[in-house]
């Protein structure tokens, strides 16, 4: 009896194709750790893989907005702390020109020394980060202030998303720092208490001198008084990128448990299935001679 060899091969071919098949997902789990693949291999948690990496990608971006603010926020917090410097050796160098025993040279130097100290805080004040004026309000492109002293900026505040329904400020605005002027258009009040102290000095008006002094320190005051909200936002920006640390590592663990394959487990299915396979391909083997020699007879 002859015997054609297609149809005697049609079962061996199915098992063949279905032992290959597991040795195909064997490798790939090998290969890539994970026991889901596509979402054929498990639909239900395909899916919930899709929302978890959705939300490790809005962790990814509050990370990365807490990372912006804090940049921003210690790059003011270093300006302003040079300011209090600044302006403390303002008071100073007003204190030794209190004394009214100084010559006229070195009130005129001690004049000069107190519109360097202004020249100074202003640069401070269009200190920028990433490109962006920290003290100019929203209008981070603008300069905020010239050469005098006057704002340029906005008084308005930039707020950025750090988590569901939190934000935080990017920081002030320069004339929240500085003292806004009574009449627009002036030089913010700390500069022009330090322009006033420069004046009187050069011209030892020790009555004056007195009033400047006590300004300036007012004007010192404010700064310090306003720098306290930057290091009240940085603390709770710490906490808040520890927390998203641990939700993207709660995440990414859940993910794990999800779709992680187990090593061990995967090394010994492929090693069965590579041998099944073998097995399998020697039977076809055995069974394509017999068939031959059947179907010659």
């Amino acid at each position: 009896m002859r015997v054609v060899p297609s149809e005697m091969y049609s079962e061996l071919l199915s098992n063949l194709q279905s032992v290959r098949q597991n040795v195909n997902q064997d490798v790939v789990e090998a290969s890539t750790g994970r026991s889901v693949n596509s979402l054929s291999d498990n639909p239900m948690a395909a899916g919930q893989l899709v929302i978890s990496n959705a939300q490790i990608a809005q962790v990814d971006e509050f990370s990365y907005s807490v990372s912006t603010v804090q940049g921003s926020l210690n790059t003011a917090d270093s300006a302003l702390n040079s300011v209090v410097s600044s302006l403390t050796q303002a008071i100073s160098v007003g204190t030794e020109a209190a004394g009214g025993t100084l010559s006229t040279s070195e009130l005129q130097a001690l004049g000069v020394q107190v519109d360097q100290i202004q020249q100074q805080i202003i640069g401070l004040a269009n200190t920028t980060y990433q490109g962006n004026y920290v003290f100019a309000g929203t209008a981070v492109s603008t300069q905020p202030y010239d050469a005098t002293g006057v704002y340029a900026g906005n008084m308005s505040v930039n707020n950025v998303a750090v988590g569901q329904g939190q934000t935080a400020s990017l920081g002030l605005a320069g004339s929240t720092i500085f003292g806004a002027p009574a009449v627009a258009g002036q030089p913010d009040l700390t500069f022009q208490y330090l322009t006033q102290l420069s004046t009187d000095i050069k011209a030892n008006n020790q009555n004056a001198i007195a009033t400047d002094i006590t300004n300036v320190q007012s004007a010192l005051n404010n700064v310090i008084a306003q720098r306290s909200s930057y290091g009240d936002t940085l603390q709770q920006l710490n906490a808040d990128g520890t927390n998203l640390s641990q939700e993207k590592l709660t995440l990414q663990e859940y993910q794990t448990t999800l779709i992680g394959a187990d090593e061990a487990q995967v090394a010994t299915d492929l090693s069965q299935s590579e041998t099944t396979l073998q097995a399998a391909i020697a039977a076809a083997s055995q069974v394509s001679q017999e068939s031959l020699i059947n179907y010659l007879k």
